[in-house]
């Protein structure tokens, strides 16, 4: 077992649990902590789509809803598998809403927004704050010589490039 240490934040500490993984601890506890910031910003991301779901209105309403609700899903998605491989490599995933907030990149969703135009450029801002962010954890990951996280930050990063391009279509 490795030994605690505190996050970046100082809001938790981890210990790894043994695994047959093949990289060494000092690796995994770094990874984990990579990880762990992600699946915070992914799970704030995720209600901060929500909130653009729910409170969307106008002309546009059920495609900017439909689409909101996409974005959440993913960002869902990405919360899943952030979470599981931070377990996967022996640490403990950090996915408290409390934990979130404190820990996500994103700033807080205004929430005196009204037109979809509005609610679509807030949304847009965040999800690519996130995607950059992942794009920075491919590179982080890969380094470190974990390619198989690097390859689900990649997996990530599809979908939120793909997000991203669509709530730009709206804005032009």
């Amino acid at each position: 077992m490795m030994k605690r240490s505190s996050n970046d934040t100082g809001l938790a500490t981890i210990t790894l649990r043994r695994s047959r993984i093949s990289m060494e601890d000092t690796v995994r506890h770094e990874v984990v902590q990579i990880l762990n910031g992600s699946l915070a910003t992914a799970l704030d991301l995720q209600t901060q789509a929500k909130q653009a779901h729910w409170n969307v209105a106008g002309m546009e309403f059920f495609s900017l809803h439909q689409l909101f609700d996409a974005v959440a899903e993913s960002a869902a998605e990405a919360v899943d598998l952030l979470a599981e491989r931070a377990v996967q490599l022996g640490g403990t995933a950090l996915g408290t809403a409390r934990l979130a907030a404190e820990r996500s990149i994103l700033p807080e969703y205004p929430h005196e927004l009204s037109s979809g135009k509005q609610h679509v450029e807030a949304l847009a801002e965040r999800v690519a704050a996130f995607a950059n962010h992942v794009r920075e954890a491919i590179e982080k990951t890969a380094t470190l010589g974990d390619q198989t996280t690097a390859d689900i930050y990649t997996e990530i990063s599809r979908a939120m490039d793909k997000y991203l391009w669509m709530l730009e279509a709206h804005l032009r």
